[in-house]
């Protein structure tokens, strides 16, 4: 009885864990799958399925255009299957004759059959929908709640950090990181966060003058308040109440769209900085995670509020958004980087290279897929 107590209490596995889990995924894929349906649909492709999760479906209503919504067993991705499609990864049928099964109204709205930039429109309006989301979301939360800023004073200079040996005073006000304006502390925690080990060229005023340092951020691990822990960008200098003026800024509707342009193109930037610098060796790919890490991550920032698991589902289909834009076939990038090919050469690739290449997309997918969850074991033995 306490066993069962335990895993429906809220801060058990299922309210504490699995339920954040699911209802950050569902919205993330359910709008990216939308995407594609939508566009698709707007390009005159017909679609058969539409599905939130793989394998038996638990739940499902057809539409008055044929297309079967459903709900399926395992929740870890989505997809929608478009007339002609041969499976769920938009591949069509290696007969000869793809249109040999199919009646002629069936073809008319076949994927395969339409031109190459109504393909390509589909296929990105994925990846799009997800950052549309992040934006819509950041947005809401930012008209809602407003934001806590800090004006950028230097309050301390931590002894033998980057700061020091650069010549950051106590007083000192950032004017501009690498030529781009600070308005806020945050705003040059968030810039020097990404690149450590990298010098960068802060404008400082002090007193009357200005002048230019040039700080390389120390790399350093950090802990989270959940025991989380990372390695960014760290130059020594804090910021308190005393000198920061910290305030609730609130912003308008207008505002509030722009900072959600913002903050989805600052998670874009720092999660594409990170992934090409595990690709070249600056960073390390520790921080890959799999399902396991996200359900995880969900029930930690459950606790903090809704308003933080909405903002880890604008992270979440920012980093879904990216990862399906690789050009990896199997993915949308690597559909999209056939279209590519189809385009330069004025016809399809042959079936045998595509066939090639979804089968080398795969195991590169299966590959990550394997290596994302061995990351997430690790640090679960570790963390105990």
């Amino acid at each position: 009885m306490e066993f069962v107590s335990s895993l429906i209490s809220t801060d058990g596995f299922i309210l504490g864990t699995l339920v954040p889990f699911l209802f950050v995924l569902t919205i993330v894929v359910f709008i990216h799958e939308l995407g594609h349906y939508w566009v698709g649909r707007l390009c005159g492709i017909g679609a058969t399925t539409f599905s939130v999760g793989f394998g038996p479906e638990i739940f499902g209503i057809n539409d008055k255009r044929g297309t079967r919504w459903r709900l399926s067993l395992i929740p870890l991705g989505g997809y929608v299957k478009f007339v002609g499609d041969m499976n769920a990864a938009s591949t069509t049928s290696t007969e000869h004759d793809p249109n040999a099964k199919l009646s002629e109204a069936d073809q008319a709205r076949a994927f395969h059959n339409k031109a190459v930039w109504r393909r390509a429109a589909t296929v990105a309006a994925g990846p799009i929908a997800n950052f549309i989301l992040a934006i819509v979301i950041f947005s809401v939360i930012t008209a809602i709640y407003g934001r806590t800023i800090a004006d950028p004073v230097v309050a301390e200079v931590r002894t033998q950090s980057a700061a020091e040996a650069a010549g950051i005073e106590v007083g000192d006000i950032f004017v501009s990181v690498d030529g781009a304006a600070v308005e806020t502390f945050s705003d040059v925690q968030r810039y020097v966060a990404p690149r450590a080990e990298t010098p960068i060229v802060m404008r400082m005023r002090r007193g009357d003058e200005e002048l230019d340092l040039t700080v390389t951020p120390e790399r350093l691990e950090i802990e989270d308040r959940f025991g989380n822990k990372m390695e960014q960008g760290i130059i020594g200098v804090t910021n308190n109440s005393e000198v920061g003026n910290f305030r609730n800024r609130e912003y308008g509707i207008g505002e509030s769209l722009w900072m959600g342009v913002k903050e989805t193109g600052w998670v874009i930037a720092r999660t594409g900085g990170y992934l090409s610098g595990v690709v070249t060796g600056r960073e390390k790919a520790d921080q890959i995670g799999g399902p396991i890490r996200v359900a995880q991550v969900s029930g930690q920032v459950a606790t903090l509020g809704f308003a933080a698991l909405l903002n880890l589902a604008a992270i979440l289909s920012v980093s879904i958004g990216l990862l399906n834009l690789l050009p990896i076939p199997v993915l949308d990038g690597g559909h999209l980087l056939f279209y590519l090919c189809e385009t330069v050469l004025g016809k399809p690739l042959s079936e045998r290279t595509q066939e090639f290449g979804y089968r080398i997309g795969f195991a590169l997918i299966l590959g990550l897929m394997v290596f994302a969850t061995w990351n997430d074991v690790t640090r679960i033995f570790n963390a105990s």
